[in-house]
């Protein structure tokens, strides 16, 4: 039970973490997979107490955020896309807001 109360404070942490990365409409997923290898090794290596462990949940982590990382860009790309041909924007109450030429 401390073991598993151990590893679920660990992602925890690296969720929080991975909060504050943000993507933009460059492609780039550099540290979106970064931060999934490392949350994964050591959510890995946690669990299995051994280094293959941590290996494979690197790997797996990074896989998944680089996923993420694609995801975030697509949905960047959408958002300025949107901006561009449009002459206002809606803000999270649904007023929408003219830009001033």
């Amino acid at each position: 039970m401390k073991r598993l109360a151990l590893i679920a404070a660990t992602a925890a942490l690296l969720g929080a973490g991975t909060i504050c990365a943000s993507a933009a409409c460059n492609g780039d997923t550099s540290t979106e997979t970064a931060l999934g290898a490392g949350s994964g090794a050591l959510v890995g290596g946690l669990a299995s107490h051994s280094v293959v462990g941590a290996v494979v949940g690197g790997v797996g982590g990074g896989l998944i955020g680089n996923a993420i990382g694609h995801s975030n860009n697509r949905d960047d790309c959408r958002r300025a896309s949107v901006r561009t041909h449009r002459d206002y924007y809606v803000d999270r109450d649904g007023h929408r807001h003219y830009y001033y030429r």
